[in-house]
């Protein structure tokens, strides 16, 4: 089905209010997950809201809570967000964040008690896009094997980068510290396909194409005990500092009632402090990576794909826009 921006974020901000979510958390996760559509990152887009809608309504997620936004020191901002979406203490903060960053040379927004993020370069690209560099890290409930294990005892602990370039879209990296993400293996199991070789384990730690069994198993690190040690890190910053619950501690976020608890790691660097040209230097350096050497710039390629959405509209599954309409109709039945 083709659906235009507005549509598209019309119909997920009505279905997110039929889920049980107030008016703040379903406009805010209306938007991101309309805008990592656009993109093309379709993981993290309309097919995933359903997790959200699917939580909203089993109590995973409390659409209405109010999170609790502290500020132990002037550049730090601490967050419970209450079982509520990320997005939301997130969103409060976020000018407060940056113009903290801009006058001190960086801040840090550090939150607990979350769902999962969903796209974690919404949050980065938000601060890239007011002048900021920034690093992010999230965890969520154990799927991935540790360096040396066979259990889980990671989430797919994505780590997002993203730095202001002039004239064009900001540098935003954002990826997993698995070899590929959850969502990608349960979509490969529902359309019956084979995942590659190196993604995932089985129940019993012996490596499997069938995506069935690694949803039963583990996901396993790009780059074996590197992408381990990535995901370790992302741990500590994501799970350690803020107080959120640990993965392996974290219940979770698609079955029962409760909430993952997930944390979110966010740091804000004002690059004009160190040197007022960085965006222009940024800037002839990436077009030298990507006209000279041919280097994919990460950031560059989902602008793009939202600039052709925002003229041509979004294509979904019939399926995936039902399902959704379904959470919509509820909204004041």
């Amino acid at each position: 089905m083709q659906l235009s921006l507005d549509q598209a974020t019309a119909l997920c901000r009505m279905a997110a209010l039929g889920a049980g979510a107030g008016e703040e958390a379903a406009d805010v996760l209306a938007r991101a997950t309309v805008t990592a559509e656009a993109e093309g990152n379709s993981a993290v887009g309309l097919s995933h809201l359903l997790d959200y809608l699917d939580s909203l309504a089993a109590g995973r997620i409390d659409g209405r809570a109010e999170p609790v936004i502290t500020r132990p020191a002037l550049a730090v901002f601490l967050s419970d967000a209450r079982r509520g979406i990320a997005h939301t203490g997130f969103e409060r903060a976020l000018e407060d964040v940056a113009k903290a960053a801009r006058l001190f040379g960086i801040a840090v927004f550090a939150q607990k008690n979350a769902y999962t993020c969903g796209a974690l370069g919404w949050f980065t690209r938000r601060l890239a896009e007011r002048g900021l560099v920034t690093i992010a890290a999230t965890n969520g409930p154990a799927l991935m094997a540790g360096g040396g294990s066979i259990r889980p005892v990671y989430c797919t602990n994505p780590l997002s980068f993203a730095a202001p370039v002039a004239n064009t879209a900001p540098l935003v990296i954002d990826q997993a510290s698995s070899a590929t993400a959850f969502v990608s293996i349960r979509k490969a199991a529902e359309e019956g396909r084979a995942i590659p070789e190196g993604w995932a384990l089985d129940a019993g730690g012996n490596p499997t194409t069938d995506p069935a069994e690694a949803m039963k198993g583990a996901l396993l690190a790009f780059g074996g005990n590197r992408g381990a040690n990535v995901a370790l890190m992302v741990e500590v910053l994501a799970a350690g500092l803020t107080g959120a619950s640990w993965s392996l501690d974290a219940p979770s976020f698609t079955t029962g009632a409760e909430s993952p608890g997930s944390g979110l790691f966010v740091a804000a660097i004002s690059p004009t402090l160190f040197d007022a040209d960085f965006e222009e230097r940024l800037g002839a350096q990436v077009e030298r990576l990507r006209r000279r050497y041919g280097v994919h710039i990460p950031g560059r390629a989902g602008a793009e794909e939202a600039e052709k959405a925002g003229a041509r509209g979004l294509t979904v599954s019939k399926e995936v826009v039902q399902r959704i309409s379904d959470f919509a109709v509820r909204y004041g039945a």
